[in-house]
């Protein structure tokens, strides 16, 4: 459900910032005005879909492939905080 941007005085959004969360969360863009001029909107969050942990891992995988250690060795970061 998509609604049409509404604006709302600073006063009123301090006053119901509950509810106009809520109605951000259900698609609804508030515009927040001090003094008639817009100051802040209030936008729905995106929404993220879940990765598939077998994307992340490939993911992780080819990120690998590009990292460069030069002359650092894993073993050597790993004791490194070994002190």
């Amino acid at each position: 459900m998509k609604y049409k941007t509404k604006e709302v005085g600073l006063f009123d959004a301090k006053t119901h910032l509950s509810e106009l969360v809520d109605r951000a969360g259900q698609g609804e863009e508030i515009t927040i005005t001090k003094r008639g001029a817009a100051v802040a909107r209030l936008v729905p969050a995106e929404r993220r879909q879940p990765r598939d942990p077998k994307q992340a891992a490939a993911l992780i995988r080819q990120l690998r492939r590009g990292l460069k250690l030069g002359r650092t060795t894993i073993r050597g970061i790993i004791e490194e905080g070994r002190i």
